[in-house]
């Protein structure tokens, strides 16, 4: 009788090979996943290339806040001057109103460009008519794509001397008034206008996320004797939620940064008490002024306020509600 020891097994590996030298990755590894799904991956290395070189390289140039810079000179600024631009933003009265500005404008901004979009998007869904349900989406996602020029040019010809809102004014027997240079109707001018073009398209990923709600859930709450309204606060608000959530920590990321463009076109000198914010003075220290350490310094400052602002509200809406980013 014979036996595995009488025949073994024959090693049908190359010459010069040794065990182990191939080994395929264990399932579960991401060398796995890598060579599983490597036509996936590869379509991610297009948007990585772009944000390795228009967002993090850039990261470099905010050296240039510590080191004294000149225009034709060392990219990376002349000589070290420390935290020289830093103080002299803190001690600027200026620079503290733009900051007081930056934070009405936006707190303005999220206190109802947040909510209203939950609420357009609530209403859309009790629109039973699919035919009427479109034409309103349609109607509402509009002015999102129109260009930021257009929308300031549409809000300044509204709001002229001879505009429509003036002859409305003196149609009711009131004075028309030049609103586009009253320091204090500016915020009600750019957070309207920030409403009427966002809401709309703020409204698609809740209406999506309406769509992935359970309709049992519906039924079990009907059954329960609950109408419309409690059946939108016990089972709709709730399902929505962790988008919410995830939509309102971004935005309080970008809290300070301000529609930049739509203030650059609306805003003017007469303006600049309570328009004026963060970008646009960076923008004329920066560019129209050629002092470019000092405003690298106060967009330093800006970016480390807009971590501050979403990691503490990441932690907190972690330790609440326990949805987050991370």
């Amino acid at each position: 009788m014979s036996t595995t020891l009488d025949n073994p097994p024959r090693d049908t590996r190359p010459a010069g090979a040794q065990p182990g030298r191939h080994k395929r990755a264990r399932p579960g590894t991401w060398r796995h996943a890598l060579r599983r799904d490597w036509q996936l991956y590869s379509l991610a290395i297009l948007p990585l290339l772009f944000f390795a070189i228009f967002r993090y390289a850039p990261m470099l140039g905010n050296v240039i806040a510590f080191r004294k810079f000149e225009p034709g000179g060392n990219i990376f600024g002349e000589r070290w001057v420390g935290l020289r631009y830093v103080k002299m933003f803190l001690d600027d009265p200026t620079f503290w109103n733009v900051f007081t500005n930056t934070l009405i404008l936006g707190g303005l901004t999220l206190l109802f460009c947040f909510p209203l979009p939950i609420v357009l998007a609530l209403l859309l869904n009790e629109v039973r008519n699919r035919r009427m349900k479109r034409f309103l989406q349609s109607v509402s996602y509009l002015p999102h794509f129109l260009s930021m020029v257009i929308v300031a040019a549409i809000v300044m010809q509204m709001l002229a001397i001879d505009g429509p809102i003036n002859q409305l004014v003196k149609a009711l027997g009131g004075q028309p008034t030049v609103f586009m240079q009253k320091p204090e109707w500016f915020r009600a001018i750019f957070v309207s206008s920030e409403v009427w073009q966002t809401v709309g398209w703020g409204t698609i990923l809740y209406l999506a996320a309406l769509t992935t709600i359970d309709q049992q859930l519906y039924e079990a709450a009907r059954m329960d004797g609950a109408g419309r309204w409690r059946q939108i606060w016990h089972v709709t608000l709730p399902g929505i939620r962790p988008t919410a959530i995830t939509l309102l920590i971004l935005n309080i990321g970008t809290f300070m940064a301000v529609g930049f463009e739509k203030v650059l076109l609306l805003y003017n000198p007469l303006t600049y008490p309570t328009a004026d914010v963060i970008s646009t003075y960076l923008y004329r220290m920066g560019v129209e002024s050629s002092n470019l350490s000092y405003a690298a310094a106060i967009g330093l400052f800006e970016a480390l306020i807009g971590v501050v602002l979403i990691s503490s509200a990441n932690v907190i809406s972690r330790r609440t509600v326990g949805t987050s980013l991370w």
